[in-house]
């Protein structure tokens, strides 16, 4: 099996990855750690319903297919 260099990737391609490969920690770890400085600092609350649970993923994916 072929080791991907994510550090190589642009963050177009890291971000499809992670999104194809959600239970690769490595790819995420160093998709976090290349990302998380430009990310807002703002804060949420915790979800406190299955209902906006829901509506939280629904928005996390919208965002992330918007950006692609």
């Amino acid at each position: 099996m072929i080791k991907l260099d994510f550090n190589t990737m642009t963050k177009k391609e890291l971000r499809a990855y992670v999104i194809g490969h959600p239970t690769d920690k490595d790819a995420f770890s160093i998709f976090v750690d290349r990302f998380t400085p430009k990310a807002s600092s703002e804060t949420f609350a915790m979800p406190q319903s299955a209902t906006e649970f829901q509506e939280i993923d629904r928005l996390i994916k919208q965002k992330l297919e918007n950006s692609l």
